[in-house]
């Protein structure tokens, strides 16, 4: 196994913090049976799908309003303890783990509607709604939600992320999508932001603030989301290629050529068999694409049409259609179980995992590159990408208990990024920072950038009390 001779970024030193008993107990007196001990409990809140492994949270606050998250928050703040919001555990980068103990504030029971505005094309709910249930709500109403991270998550954590995902190309990311928040600070005031209108030049915009903040700068207790009608047309390809280049010179071609195309995800030979294995699939094992084109029927059947020709001239293959409901529906989730289907091809395993995004010109050198080293460091790894947009995921698969393993992989993860920046891009382009990405931050944004977002923080956190250890230290 050949590792790239470069630093590695893992993991801070934890710095827990003591957690008074008698927040324990006044937490307990408040919210009595929605409070919780249990290690059970707890261990459930302290782990997320990224590979840490660390202490859980000491207590868990079951919060079922806005005054129940707005009184633990209190209640934390008045002993300068920690509290990390938790939707339902999707993460990949540790934004969950109590990397300085406290209390996880478990907003899943805040699952309601709160209104549907069709005419408005606005919905307001809790935080604790999961997106596919918002999608069943509005569905009656001719109306959809796009973003698609992949993983059911709830709506609050898809915005404190500035999650987005395979329809990110045409319908952008949580960043354009949310109009207004209600938020607990971290004295436990409830503030809102934004408001129902489209546009808005009044004072600071503290809703794009507060998006992607990652827990750190006030909790979400409601969202006011744009919506979109369903498409009157819908038709979803797979198209097989020679080789990963010729699939990613084809949706440059795509992209630059201004079709409207709604999701269009790469996915390599190797993660088509673990699919395949996974989900029981018949896909041909070899690098496809994965497309999605929305509009009227006429319109759906141009951007198709222009697409296959231009597929066509980088010897793209065995184009086929998906034209019901529900041959879409099974296309699209084997793709988003390709992380599992590839945790599943090597028991016992975890995946380092990837988000880089950079300039849709400078895709195929990015990538290629980076394909070039992963098989050569000898390391399993599965790759997908939401490559209309430039963002792609590498999957880096590891024995957690081998620490060489995790060496080379974080190497592979280093360089990666490295090189992505170089050529104009992010670190991450929907996973958010987390733990796993703070020296790329620093990397990406320079000491100014992250000394004005430590200002921030201060200003708006000055006890550093929510979800503290993430995205950047103090």
């Amino acid at each position: 196994m050949n590792a790239p001779a470069h630093p590695t970024h893992w993991v801070p030193e934890l710095a827990q913090r003591a957690i008074p008993e008698a927040l324990l107990t006044a937490l307990q007196t408040r919210f009595g049976a929605q409070y919780s001990q249990a290690m059970a409990v707890r261990e459930q809140h302290g782990r997320d799908e990224s590979a840490f492994s660390l202490p859980p949270p000491s207590a868990v606050v079951f919060a079922e309003s806005t005054q129940d998250v707005a009184d633990a928050v209190a209640l934390a703040a008045r002993h300068k303890a920690p509290v990390i919001p938790f939707g339902v555990g999707s993460s990949l980068e540790g934004h969950l783990l109590a990397i300085q103990g406290g209390i996880s504030i478990d907003l899943g029971r805040m699952n309601q509607i709160v209104s549907i505005n069709a005419e408005d094309l606005t919905v307001t709910v809790q935080p604790g709604v999961t997106r596919k249930a918002l999608n069943d709500a509005v569905k009656s109403e001719g109306l959809f939600f796009p973003i698609d991270p992949g993983a059911d998550a709830s709506l609050g954590g898809m915005a404190a992320t500035r999650a987005s995902g395979t329809n990110a190309v045409r319908y952008g990311t949580m960043r354009e999508n949310v109009l207004a928040l209600e938020v607990v600070t971290a004295s436990g005031e409830v503030i809102r932001t934004g408001t129902r209108a489209r546009k808005s030049s009044a004072g600071y915009d503290l809703t794009r603030l507060m998006v992607g903040s990652e827990g750190t700068l006030g909790v979400m207790t409601e969202l006011t989301l744009k919506l979109y009608p369903l498409p009157e047309g819908i038709s979803a390809a797979t198209c097989s290629f020679p080789t990963i280049e010729a699939a990613v010179r084809c949706v440059i071609q795509v992209i630059q050529m201004g079709i409207p195309i709604a999701r269009c995800e790469l996915i390599d030979a190797g993660t088509v068999r673990m699919v395949n294995t996974h989900s029981k699939l018949g896909l041909r094992e070899e690098h496809m694409l994965l497309m999605e084109f929305h509009g009227s029927p006429a319109s759906v059947k141009e951007q198709a049409e222009t697409v296959q020709e231009i597929a066509d001239e980088f010897e793209g293959h065995a184009f086929e259609w998906a034209t019901t409901p529900e041959e879409r529906t099974r296309l699209w989730t084997a793709r988003h179980n390709a992380y599992f289907a590839a945790i599943q091809s090597k028991p016992g395993c975890r995946a380092i995992s990837t988000d880089t995004c950079v300039p849709i010109s400078k895709l195929a050198d990015c990538l290629l590159d980076s394909v070039s080293e992963a098989d050569a460091s000898g390391l399993p790894y599965f790759l997908v990408g939401h490559v209309g947009d430039g963002n792609f995921h590498f999957g880096y698969l590891i024995d957690p208990d081998n620490g060489e393993e995790r060496r080379v992989a974080e190497a592979l993860n280093h360089q990666l990024v490295s090189r992505a920046l170089t050529l104009g891009g992010t670190c991450t382009g929907e996973h958010g920072v987390g733990l796993h990405k703070m020296d790329f931050l620093l990397t990406e944004t320079g000491s100014g950038g992250v000394d004005m977002m430590r200002a921030i923080k201060r200003a708006l956190d000055p006890h550093n009390i929510l979800n503290p250890g993430k995205i950047f230290t103090l």
